[in-house]
């Protein structure tokens, strides 16, 4: 290990009995990352057979940039131990949903890989999604500010493709033996057993502020990114560089990423705050009436292509996965769509019991020596072994290929199939009817063979040392707004951290990626501006921006699939309302109808309208835009009411599109808003003003609103 000396580290006695730095200068190693060694009154780190660690934050490799080595027992030790943790639950990404669909090539990339998959256009291959919060247990609300997993399998006729990726394309560490140190600070803290799915708390932001590593990815998920509006709504990204190889053998390195075809969406804090009350369910509530409506979730596949020269002359080392190779640079290839087009048939059986496994790649597709790919190929299998009982995991159907397996695996825990016959080994002489399948060279997966330079040593590549510079990227190509949005999340995650040095420890680092963005989150929390962290290298000011990188400047363009609360009353305007279910209806948008009474409603025509949801059960938190199409008496006993009040002011609020008759004036009047009306809050005279509000809709949110009712950060 070798290691950067640090500036001298002064000390104080915190409100806890233990001595807390000043500095915010850790040792660290040649990739940046911080090394904290014993001596003192500080423990040796021990394996479980008390051996003593040596190093902690690196696994075992060949050379500074190879692959992972099989003998490093003390990986193998810390991560299975760390699989094991739960039962039957999974440790991470207990609270998921997950749909059938499928996958079909749109565009040929057998120029560059010879996976069956990715031959021919037009062909459907079944497929299963699953899509998961990460530090929340399976009772967790939908609406966690958190990473979402986006899993996908895809049951080739070479086998099974597992694409085992994230929503958001880069991670917090590096080296897979940090994960379960990442997760355990995550998670609930063990002497309290809270906070649930929550990272704000002292033990999450400790860990981060001693991983510099980590802070590119603290951008992502402090922004909207981690509270989605849908599942349909977000991005998946396979996050890792992993290689393709053609028949020849030649090797394309590739970033996989899925687009969804409705475009970006997420909420607001204060919104998800109040959804999770509302409807804990509300991210599965919404895949699944899509899915049984008919409007079936898609997502398009997009792969970034590259070589090795460009590998060699891009500022940041592509087996890091805490960087991304911006889409400027490398456009993204669309080649593919997923369909999910049918719901579960029992949520344990098939949600509950898929396994996915990085490893799980069919001939074509191939790895690349990423540190934390290497580490997830070996932890994902021992992690599904754990949970499902044993080796035969493969024989749950969800989980079975659905193209011809042999071999001669057999016995374990509830095993299905067993080989048939008398040779259950091979070599044999048993001839081809008995002696059971044999291997191929022609059809077989094949590696890469990259060559592995260097000596066997736990150590970070230097190229890895960059840990600001993609954060700032990140920070700058974000709108006014969405920058907002994330300094109000730094300052709400940090309000919860107890420790006063904790906080200007995040600070320090925040001051590396953008003086502004540290000045707004110290001044908020009352803190003094501290000194800037010790930064392995310093940070690229002047990187490009990347509009791909924004949620608001990439919108839909449409409210296809998005949800409207129409709040009616008895005596509504029947020809109002009947236009704005005319003009949903050719947007391809779908609408609840809210009401005092679940029975409905009878329009001015004498019409009944049956309703979705009562006042008190249907809040504004719940919809994309909102309408409200009243009677004057409706209105007056409406405007008394607090939750039609909060229906119109939290949609304020959170800056959605607000229709409203002339009769809904005194709701608004009540709800504090009549005096702040903006170009969203649209009025309803008649049927052609329907067509109107919702093409403004389109837009999603009017952000111009936020400085007027949200100031904060």
């Amino acid at each position: 290990m070798a290691t950067k000396p640090a500036s001298p580290k002064p000390t104080k006695k915190s409100n806890s009995d233990f001595a807390v730095s000043d500095s915010y200068g850790e040792p660290q190693g040649n990739g940046g990352e911080t090394h904290q060694v014993a001596g003192g009154d500080v423990a040796t780190l021990t394996t479980q057979q008390g051996i003593a660690v040596a190093d902690d934050q690196n696994s075992l490799r060949q050379g500074a940039r190879g692959p992972g080595l099989l003998e490093d027992s003390h990986f193998r030790e810390k991560m299975f131990h760390f699989d094991h943790e739960r039962i039957p639950e999974r440790v991470v990404h207990a609270r998921g949903y997950a749909a059938h669909g499928f996958f079909e090539m749109t565009d040929s990339l057998s120029d560059v890989s010879c996976a069956d998959v990715f031959q021919r256009v037009g062909e459907r291959t079944p497929a299963f999604a699953r899509f998961s919060t990460v530090a929340g247990s399976k009772g967790s609300p939908d609406l966690a500010r958190d990473v979402r997993g986006f899993a996908v399998k895809v049951y080739t006729k070479e086998g099974n493709w597992d694409l085992v990726g994230n929503n958001i394309p880069v991670f917090f560490i590096q080296d897979a033996i940090k994960f379960p140190d990442l997760i355990h600070s995550a998670k609930p803290e063990p002497d309290r057993a809270f906070p649930q799915a929550q990272t704000a708390h002292d033990n999450f932001w400790d860990f981060i502020s001693l991983s510099p590593e980590a802070f590119h990815m603290i951008m992502w998920i402090m922004s909207d990114r981690t509270i989605p509006r849908s599942l349909r709504t977000m991005e998946g990204f396979g996050i890792h560089t992993f290689r393709l190889l053609n028949a020849e053998g030649k090797s394309t390195y590739v970033k996989f990423h899925w687009k969804p075809k409705p475009g970006l969406q997420s909420v607001v804090w204060n919104e998800a705050v109040k959804i999770n009350g509302a409807d804990p369910d509300f991210h599965r509530r919404d895949m699944w009436d899509a899915i049984n409506s008919g409007d079936f979730p898609e997502w398009e596949l997009g792969v970034q292509l590259f070589d090795d020269d460009f590998a060699d002359s891009f500022d940041f080392d592509v087996l890091d996965a805490t960087k991304l190779i911006p889409e400027e640079l490398v456009p993204v290839r669309i080649v593919g769509k997923l369909v999910l087009d049918r719901v579960v048939d029992n949520f344990f059986a098939e949600t509950e019991q898929v396994a996915f496994c990085t490893q799980n790649v069919p001939r074509g597709i191939d790895f690349s020596n990423d540190p934390l790919l290497q580490g997830r190929n070996f932890s994902y299998l021992d992690t599904q072994v754990k949970r499902l009982g044993g080796p035969n995991f493969t024989h749950i159907p969800i989980n079975a290929p659905k193209c011809p397996m042999a071999n001669f695996q057999q016995d374990g825990h509830m095993a299905m199939t067993n080989p048939k016959g008398r040779a259950n080994y091979e070599p044999n002489s048993w001839g081809p009817t008995h002696g059971g399948p044999r291997e191929d060279p022609a059809r077989g997966f094949a590696s890469f063979p990259a060559t592995a330079d260097g000596p066997k040593q736990r150590v970070r590549s230097e190229t890895f040392a960059d840990h600001y510079s993609q954060a700032r990227q990140f920070l700058m190509s974000q709108t006014a707004i969405e920058q907002k949005h994330i300094g109000d999340a730094l300052v709400f995650e940090l309000s919860k951290v107890e420790r006063a040095d904790i906080r200007s420890r995040v600070v320090s680092h925040l001051l590396n990626i953008d003086d502004k963005l540290a000045k707004t989150v110290a001044d908020n929390l009352g803190l003094d501006l501290p000194q800037a962290a010790v930064a392995a290298r310093p940070t690229i000011m002047d990187l490009p921006t990347s509009d791909a990188l924004s949620i608001v400047k990439n919108p839909p363009g449409t409210f296809k699939g998005r949800k409207l609360g129409l709040l009616l009353s008895d005596g509504a305007d029947a020809k109002l309302v009947n236009a704005l279910m005319k003009a949903l209806k050719a947007e391809g948008a779908k609408c609840d109808v809210i009401a005092p009474k679940i029975v409905g409603v009878t329009l001015s025509d004498g019409t009944l309208v049956t309703a979705q949801q009562t006042i008190d059960g249907g809040p504004s938190v719940l919809y994309d835009a909102v309408a409200l199409v009243v009677s004057d008496e409706a209105a007056a006993l409406l405007s008394k009411d607090a939750a039609a009040k909060a229906f119109v002011s939290d949609a304020f609020a959170h800056c959605k599109y607000i229709g409203y008759n002339a009769s809904a004036k005194p709701i608004l009047v009540k709800a504090g808003i009549a005096d702040d009306l903006d170009d969203a809050c649209i009025a309803l005279g008649k049927g052609a003003d329907a067509q109107s509000f919702l093409e403004s809709a389109r837009a999603l949110r009017f952000w111009p609103r936020e400085a007027g009712v949200n100031p904060d950060a």
